[in-house]
């Protein structure tokens, strides 16, 4: 427990309505989307940037752990305060889009922004920020980039890093830096900004965050394949993405996704299919899009495609994403404890990875329905069992220690989008050498030599 002297001091700086230590702030602060439970000590909302830099120069002096906290909405324990101390939540003040620059195509941003509220601001003026995490309605850009998130976009046009330009950050003692610049190019210097990129919250607490934006494109298109096997869809993702066309998106459900969506909602879904593959293709000319399609329906159906639907409207191209979109939920069919991972492999090997997949399940007895990004290699992979039988909760662990053996051994990672936090961090040792966690250690130490900034995380203790 925090010295009720620390809790003053931090109100000198936030003012009495910015602190917080009562039972209902701790509890609302305690958890994120992996269902685990840590109690903070206290909850302080920072005003500005200047507030960040006192309150960490205290807790560097006293010791006091500190963890930055977004929406909230990870699905690694990232922003859970494991190790007690004072959770900092960015939401309340730290919210404001300070900038969008029209000329140079850029946004500068608090970290506390809704990634949605920020995409609708730049669109509204012909502009576009790609990344688009599920969790885009309410997560937040600080979290997006302290967790690199990507997005069903991804395919096409990559995750948060590939538009983060600069950011503003405060170290653990207090000093304020700025890494980056406005400028397309920048080689001078360390680039410190993508080290702060996926970095969870463990080195700095970003205060401000420059971001690339794009022209938007003035249309777009979707379409579904029905495959009879997973192995035909798999092979035709990556050759469709060797053909030539970048789709927007590529997304696929196996059979057992596609039966537990139909199975909860009655969509009317093909509930024989080996697998379905969702995919969205924009640019600003009608026979482009066309063309593009054209194309991904031949080498859908090269590769066993049996039948290619193309949305002729907004409300068809809305149908055919309601499977993708409500996967995840309807998966409870399968067992009331789901461990979500969202490992990643280069696109070629995608068929070989779901069959070492699908051997894990089927020698363990349980059900591991597969389904996400494969137009960039990201799949979500779901183990499901009975949570209230310990046995089968032990088994869901071995299972999920063999997933990313295998996604590892084909040259694949931990995480694609959700990052390490608690959830990954016994895993780390699998893909990385002790000789690259030592210099990961390292790059910790030298940001954070008393390790107040979110400890506990990524594997680094």
């Amino acid at each position: 427990m925090i010295d009720i002297k620390h809790i003053k001091h931090f109100t000198t700086i936030v003012g009495d309505d910015n602190i917080y230590s009562d039972k209902a702030h701790l509890i609302a602060y305690s958890y994120d989307a992996t269902r685990e439970h840590f109690e903070p000590d206290a909850v302080i909302f920072p005003r500005d940037e200047a507030d960040i830099s006192e309150i960490l120069k205290y807790c560097n002096e006293h010791k006091i752990v500190i963890v930055p906290r977004g929406a909230g909405s990870g699905f690694t324990g990232g922003a859970l305060p494991s190790s007690g101390g004072i959770v900092l939540a960015m939401e309340k003040h730290m919210n404001k889009i300070l900038e969008i620059d029209v000329k140079n195509m850029v946004a500068i941003v608090q970290p506390g922004v809704v990634n949605m509220d920020l995409q609708r601001a730049v669109e509204k003026i012909g502009l576009f920020y790609p990344p688009d995490p599920a969790s885009q309605d309410y997560s937040t850009i600080g979290g997006n980039v302290s967790e690199n998130a990507g997005g069903m976009r991804a395919a096409k046009y990559g995750i948060t890093k590939d538009y983060v330009m600069a950011t503003r950050a405060v170290l653990p003692n207090g000093d304020v830096i700025k890494a980056g610049k406005k400028t397309i190019k920048d080689v001078a210097g360390y680039n410190i900004s993508g080290i702060l990129i996926a970095s969870e919250g463990t080195l700095a607490v970003l205060s401000e965050i420059t971001l690339r934006l794009i022209p938007k494109p003035k249309l777009t298109k979707t379409a579904m394949g029905i495959f009879p096997t997973v192995k035909d869809a798999m092979e035709a993702v990556y050759k469709t993405m060797a053909s030539g066309i970048t789709p927007v998106a590529m997304e696929f459900l196996d059979n057992l996704t596609i039966r537990a969506v139909e199975q909860t909602f009655n969509k009317g879904l093909p509930v024989d299919a080996g697998a379905l593959l969702v995919t969205d293709v924009d640019g600003n000319l009608e026979d482009d899009l066309n063309f593009q399609l054209t194309q991904i329906e031949k080498v859908f159906k090269e590769n066993g495609c049996t039948e290619f639907k193309i949305a002729k409207d907004e409300k068809e191209s809305a149908d055919i994403w309601f499977a993708r979109r409500n996967a995840s939920p309807a998966l409870s069919v399968y067992g009331s404890k789901k461990l979500n991972e969202d490992v990643t492999v280069p696109r070629a090997v995608l068929p070989e990875l779901l069959e070492k997949f699908y051997a894990i399940a089927n020698k363990y007895q349980i059900n591991i329905p597969c389904f996400g990004h494969t137009g960039d290699g990201n799949v979500h992979t779901n183990v499901m069992v009975d949570g209230k039988d310990p046995e089968q909760v032990k088994i869901a662990y071995l299972a999920i220690e063999e997933v990313f053996q295998a996604t590892i051994d084909l040259g694949g990672t931990l995480s694609g989008e959700h990052g390490i936090g608690l959830a990954k961090a016994p895993y780390m040792h699998m893909a990385f050498t002790d000789e690259e966690m030592n210099l990961f250690k390292s790059i910790k130490m030298a940001f954070d030599p008393n390790n107040i900034l979110n400890p506990a995380k990524m594997g680094l203790d």
